[in-house]
């Protein structure tokens, strides 16, 4: 196996992850086409995930970009949502859960072309009913299924009106929940082929530092671009695998 590929991978596909979510559109069809089993490769995901979304949300923390005392609500909220997503998925076909992530990225999708402006706020993130069924809702999604996360709390948050920047943080906080609950899963399992998830981890890593740095300096006026040629990449590569 092509281990500086998977390292590779794991640079491209966190830094895009970082920055907008869909990072899952680059690392899971690499390992896939490498010939890695399916379970193997999602948790390989999971695992680095935890890693380097922990990191990149530390790196924020310690540039004051974040307030965790505000924001620690989070972690529990999505952590719930990804078991009883896991929970969810266990009980309906893969078939069902393709439907049900392409209507809802394409639902995401349209209402983006609704909304004028996208992270020009500067609201510190509450807990509301509005944002903790929302982070609660996606959590659910990411255990359930997973490709779109970070993408879709990119959406909930900027429609919060806070800052792309702090939005960044906190994504990287709930994907860390979300993805912890589901690693100790698979790892439990037996289905962490330890050599590549290492390899991805280590690359993942690196894409999380530089991702975090970029996130820092970018214009929040081509984020929303950004955002909808994602969602759009996801959704095409969600109807093809069901060809």
């Amino acid at each position: 196996m092509d281990f500086f590929l998977i390292f590779i991978t794991g640079i491209v596909a966190t830094t895009l992850g970082t920055l907008a979510g869909g990072g899952g559109l680059i690392s899971l069809p690499v390992m896939l086409l490498l010939g890695v089993p399916i379970h193997s490769a999602i948790g390989a995901n999971k695992v680095s995930n935890t890693i380097s979304s922990y990191f990149s949300f530390l790196y924020l923390l310690r540039k004051k970009e974040l307030d965790f005392r505000k924001s620690v609500w989070i972690i529990p909220v999505s952590l719930f949502g990804g078991v009883a997503g896991g929970a969810i998925a266990a009980v309906i076909t893969p078939e069902q859960l393709y439907v049900l992530a392409i209507i809802l990225l394409v639902c995401v999708f349209i209402s983006s072309f609704l909304r004028k402006t996208i992270f020009k706020g500067d609201r510190k993130l509450i807990p509301s009913f509005k944002s903790v069924t929302g982070v609660y809702g996606i959590g659910l999604y990411d255990g359930l299924f997973g490709p779109g996360q970070g993408t879709l709390m990119l959406y909930l948050l900027s429609s919060l009106n806070l800052s792309y920047i702090n939005a960044v943080g906190l994504v990287r906080l709930a994907t860390f929940s979300s993805c912890f609950g589901a690693a100790i899963t698979y790892i439990a399992a037996g289905s962490i082929i330890w050599s590549l998830t290492i390899s991805l981890m280590a690359g993942s890593w690196l894409g999380a530092q530089l991702g975090v740095r970029v996130a820092r300096k970018i214009k929040p006026a081509i984020i929303s671009p950004i955002l909808k040629s994602v969602t759009f990449l996801l959704i095409l590569q969600l109807i093809f695998d069901q060809l």
